[in-house]
């Protein structure tokens, strides 16, 4: 044969089927076509077969292994030459296969393999040619040189003893105890599922990929797959880790079994072939499996968020439903105040605040044999059900967390917010980490909470997801916790009432010092504890001293109470020194109730002692005959001379002996209201929502978005009049909110947000009828103008002054004082950051001379406008802005906030 003369075709090697087949690929293509070739004039030794539906499994002829190894190693994922012939009757291409860049120099595969002893050259019965001959002559020598099969080894030795099987799984894995196997993958089954060998044994195994799963191909009726339905992607998949993986020697290391599959990771000198489809978005990651992997699960995880910022192919659709929270919000340093059940916590922020906040992606542990009806409701506990003593393990749970927690710094990172649902209020999950230390980690690995389980395309979890996966993992082995069926803790905690606090009090008086832990602060003075030592539950009130009533909210059964002068502060001050802490009492009484009356002490502090010291209490007749009437005087009198809270005004009677007549100042009423404000006016005027009601008007407008969701408007349905009150979607989030039609023309509508306060001119198309339940809601937004000050008249200073008004209100928190009202106008209020005269937003902006004091002539003399006339002065000697060019008061300065 002149090679001269052939026209050879180019492909890719993309398996080897035996020591005389291969499958070449062609060059392009995403699976590009393929074909089989079998080479022309020998005969490789059989490999062997697994067992069929109906055959049974079959061993090596010797040097079967052999020569397809050799084919392997040498053709693996390598461009080559090859001709091909397709004989009559046959459907198989026979032909023959060159390795190299230049087909004239290319390496013949044939003479090679039968150079090396590993196949027959077949001679009878084929028709003789120069190729024929030439690969006699070939085996020939290899005869005469010993080689491969013609060698004098016994063939016993070349073949392989093969375990189709591994019995007990399990063990196995345990066994190898996560260190690398070597092994050559024989078959891939979809994108994250390959067979392989493990060598030198040669275990036959089935591999899902751990932590990953591609798309998988549908089976038929023989549990087959079904290559006539197409699945998006399975096919690509599959084709990416075949180009990769496909009889390449790879380590694997076995981490878990599912049902008669292995689970493990496959680690390759290029790369992670997990991380690599995640990147590519070929597959998702499994929460189940990646709990097995002891590293790269940050790879994975990263692999994945890239491919879904990219929406790369399954994640083309794919929408973020994680909010978004940054800066300071999301990560943050505070103390925690409470452990509220298992898995939430209220903590005090660095500006005073408190922040309730859930553990992310867990669940305290399960009141045992609660189970929904057809209609989703839950059957009602029995009367006096404490969750906290009668759920199994949250008690444990709690303490676990009280005492590793309360009063210490931790780390907050709010990884997501979960939007209020089904009669649930929005709830704020974050991990908390102390010392380095993930506490949703410690609490799940000790069995005291479980790992909430995801969809794939849900990212609302925990920035330590995988290694609360492990942590559960590792529990459940261990049997710990809520893991543990066999031993479950019981409290049966009683309760003490009147008649018990009869036969206790003589125990507990004879006992001196008790000790108990804080459960609740109903305000300075009484307390509910909990007692280990008779696991009771008791009201403890403290002896010796009064203190102010704290204000209660209204219940169903209770009407509101108002609080007595600081009384909420000195709630505050106890709560924030013993909820939740470790305490001791020395009981001298108890009043009809059956509630203990006496002493508390919390970090060696007597906390009567302490209360009378803040000036949040004053001492009682009965402290000055008790043991500690001493403290309680030193204590008492400290307060007085600093006049400290309920002793500021301790000297007030010798200023009351002064004539009438010399009281020229009326007093400034001063009730601060918690506001935020939601509009400023272009005439300077402003609306405020109350800190109170805000969530009101959010959770209204959710739930008219939700009806408007189930039940569209029609577009141009609605036609509106002025004075309307309807609906309208906000051009600037395309969301519903109430309004009121202010003006009617040309197809379009001007708006009044009355719930927020801004206004807006937009297609009537966008109006729709408000349902008759959401009509009647008053408005959430207040209409108030700035007190004793006008605009300035120029219309420069005037629109810096709307933009720095605008400016310092743009704040979460503000304090709202009504200073006066005009009947016919909004109510005159000045807005404050704090209570200081230095937090006065209005004070601030006369100093900077953006604002102008009112030329009033009050009968009596007024401090509020006193202050700003002393701030308008230092304006002026300062020439700050408006007074740049000397004094510009005019008489006829019109009332500010008067805007038509």
């Amino acid at each position: 044969m002149t090679t001269q003369q052939i026209q050879p075709k180019r492909g890719i090697v993309k398996q080897i089927l035996s020591g005389d087949s291969v499958i070449i690929r062609g060059p392009t293509g995403a699976p590009p076509p393929e074909k089989q070739i079998n080479f022309s004039g020998i005969i490789a030794p059989k490999l062997a077969r697994r067992a069929g539906d109906q055959s049974e499994p079959t061993k090596d002829e010797a040097w079967a292994w052999e020569a397809r190894e050799f084919l392997r190693k040498k053709l693996i994922g390598e461009e080559v030459f090859f001709t091909s012939e397709k004989p009559p009757n046959t459907n198989r291409e026979y032909g023959t296969v060159y390795l190299g860049k230049d087909f004239n120099t290319a390496e013949n595969i044939t003479e090679s393999l039968v150079t090396e002893g590993l196949v027959t050259v077949r001679r009878e019965g084929v028709r003789q040619t120069p190729e024929g001959t030439r690969l006699a002559e070939l085996e020939d020598a290899a005869k005469a040189a010993g080689k491969g099969k013609w060698g004098s080894s016994p063939s016993s030795e070349h073949v392989r003893d093969i375990k189709w099987s591994v019995e007990n799984m399990r063990s196995f894995v345990d066994k190898l105890g996560y260190k690398p196997v070597k092994a050559i993958i024989e078959h891939v089954r979809d994108g994250s599922t390959v067979r392989a060998f493990l060598l030198p044994d040669f275990y036959h195994i089935t591999l899902m990929i751990s932590g990953i799963r591609c798309p998988g191909f549908k089976l038929d009726a023989n549990g087959k797959p079904d290559m006539s339905i197409k699945v998006p992607y399975a096919e690509e998949a599959r084709y990416f880790v075949e180009i990769r993986l496909l009889q390449r020697e790879v380590d694997i290391v076995l981490e878990s079994v599912n049902n008669n599959n292995f689970v493990g990771t496959i680690i390759h000198p290029k790369g992670n072939i997990a991380e690599a489809l995640l990147k590519e978005g070929f597959a998702h990651c499994v929460d189940w499996s990646i709990a097995f992997m002891k590293s790269g699960v940050e790879g994975l995880r990263a692999a994945e968020k890239k491919a879904k910022g990219a929406r790369l192919r399954i994640w083309k659709d794919w929408q973020s439903n994680a909010p978004q929270v940054t800066g300071k919000e999301k990560d943050f340093t505070a103390t925690v105040a409470e452990v509220i059940n298992g898995d939430a916590l209220s903590v005090k922020l660095n500006n005073g605040q408190s922040k309730k906040i859930f553990l992310s992606s867990i669940r305290p542990p399960k009141e045992p044999g609660r189970v929904a009806d057809e209609d989703g409701k839950t059957a009602p506990r029995p009367k006096g059900f404490r969750p906290l003593y009668d759920i199994p393990w949250m008690f444990e749970a709690r303490e676990y967390l009280r005492k590793k927690l309360i009063g210490k710094k931790v780390h907050v990172v709010i990884d997501y917010i979960q939007e209020a649902r089904d009669g649930y209020p929005e709830k704020v999950c974050a991990t908390v980490s102390i010392g380095g230390k993930n506490v949703a980690e410690a609490l799940v690995s000790k069995g005291l909470a479980s790992v909430v389980k995801y969809r794939p395309d849900d990212d609302q979890r925990s920035s330590r997801y995988d290694e609360l996966l492990t942590a559960e993992s590792k529990a459940i082995k261990s049997q710990v916790g809520i893991h543990n069926k066999k031993e479950v803790p019981a409290h049966r905690v009683t309760e003490i009432d009147a008649a018990r606090a009869k036969l206790e009090l003589s125990s507990f008086q004879r006992a001196q010092k008790i000790d108990a832990v804080v459960e609740f602060v109903a305000s300075g003075t009484r307390l509910r504890l909990f007692i280990p030592k008779s696991n009771s539950l008791c009201t403890f009130l403290l002896g010796g001293i009064n203190c102010p009533r704290a204000s209660r909210q209204a219940t169903n059964a209770l009407a509101a109470v108002e609080g007595e002068p600081f009384g909420d502060e000195a709630l505050q001050f106890t709560k924030e020194r013993c909820l939740q802490r470790e305490v001791s009492i020395q009981v001298d009484t108890h009043d009809k109730a059956g509630n203990f009356i006496g002493w508390l002490w919390v970090d060696n502090v007597n906390l009567s002692v302490a209360l009378v010291k803040e000036g949040f209490a004053s001492v009682h007749r009965t402290g000055e005959k008790s043991q500690y009437a001493t403290f309680l005087k030193e204590a008492e009198d400290s307060a007085k001379q600093q006049r400290l809270r309920m002793w500021e005004n301790y000297e007030e009677e010798k200023e009351e002996q002064q004539p009438e007549e010399e009281k020229t100042t009326v007093e400034r009423k001063v009730s601060y209201e918690e506001v935020v404000v939601t509009e400023v006016t272009p005439e300077g005027s402003f609306f405020v929502q109350t800190i109170a009601e805000g969530p009101k008007a959010e959770a209204l407008n959710a739930k008219l978005r939700q009806e408007f969701q189930a039940n569209p408007p029609l577009p141009g349905a609605y036609t509106p009049k002025r004075g309307d009150v309807c609906a309208a979607k906000y051009t600037v989030d395309d969301e519903w909110y109430r309004v009121k039609v202010e003006k009617v023309q040309g197809g379009k509508a001007t708006v009044h947000y009355f719930d927020y306060g801004n206004r807006e001119t937009l297609p009537t198309t966008r109006l729709a009828t408000l349902p008759a339940a959401y009509v009647g809601e008053k408005p959430y937004a207040t209409e108030y103008v700035l007190p004793y000050v006008s605009l300035p008249k120029d219309d420069e200073f005037s629109a810096m002054a709307i933009k720095y008004l605008r400016e310092d209100t743009a704040v979460s928190k503000l304090l709202l004082n009504v200073e006066y009202r005009v009947q016919g106008t909004p109510p005159a209020a000045s807005l404050h950051v704090d209570s200081t005269s230095e937090g006065d937003i209005v004070m601030n902006l006369i100093t900077e001379g953006l604002l102008l004091v009112e030329n009033r002539k009050e009968r009596r003399q007024n401090k509020l406008l006193a202050s700003y006339r002393e701030a308008q002065e230092v304006a002026k000697r300062n020439h700050s802005n408006m007074w740049e060019y000397g004094d510009i008061t005019e008489d006829d300065a019109k009332e500010f906030g008067l805007g038509k």
